[in-house]
């Protein structure tokens, strides 16, 4: 545990990360938070900020650097990373799936939960899989869910590509632009919280306040026969 901790501690600092593996360490966690299940708890926010802090900082110090397109390469490298991470997920979820569909109601798992997903994907599957990007644990799981409810490749595909080239591509210039700013860099960690607050904040103020759909036992054992019939 310690030794996990001590490794996000470490992707905190721009020094740490250009000395291990620099920006392609970067796009392989990328890859890592948003396509493994494991990888939920990888802080893909403040990285990306780092790292458009990173690359600014290679501008300062490296007379050859060539600042926007050096950020504009790393924005497609590690959007790419993302867009690759993200489909991973939803195979992951679409093979899974059947294992869940025959199961039972338990302590973790409720089969309508897996319904009330199905019917928000159908609705606002397309904006939830790019707000999912800005959202920490959300974005790891948002695929996979995704694929277990069966959500159309090609709709899902397009979202996904959106979805990481606007995340990508907002995170690294913010941190890019205010690189140089002394301030920044002396209170980055205050930053780190506060983007994960942000965004973070309003999707915890709607699962506790919202109101969910009840379904009937015969609706979800009709739809689960569904699911397992495609």
């Amino acid at each position: 545990m310690d030794q996990i901790i001590g490794f996000l501690q470490h992707l905190m600092d721009a020094d740490w990360i250009l000395k291990n593996g620099g920006l392609y360490l970067v796009a392989f966690i990328i890859f890592a938070e948003t396509g493994l299940f494991i990888g939920f708890f990888l802080p893909g926010d403040s990285l990306l900020f780092i790292s458009g802090i990173i690359v600014a900082n290679a501008k300062m110090n490296n007379p050859i650097s060539q600042g926007p397109i050096d950020l504009m390469f790393w924005i497609v490298l590690i959007a790419i990373c993302g867009i690759i991470g993200n489909a991973v997920g939803y195979w992951f979820g679409k093979k899974s799936g059947p294992l869940l569909y025959q199961r039972k109601d338990s302590l973790l798992f409720k089969r309508k939960y897996l319904m009330q997903a199905h019917e928000f994907y159908e609705k606002r599957g397309g904006g939830a899989i790019i707000l999912a990007r800005f959202l920490p644990v959300v974005r790891t799981f948002a695929p996979i869910v995704a694929g277990l409810v069966k959500m159309n490749y090609k709709k899902f595909f397009f979202y996904n590509v959106v979805g990481s080239i606007t995340w990508v591509s907002s995170m690294m210039i913010a941190g890019y632009a205010l690189g140089e700013n002394e301030w920044v860099k002396e209170h980055l960690e205050y930053i780190i919280i506060g983007l994960v607050l942000v965004t973070t904040a309003p999707v915890l103020i709607k699962m506790i306040t919202g109101k969910k759909k009840e379904y009937s036992k015969e609706e979800i054992d009709a739809y689960f026969d569904t699911l397992a019939k495609d």
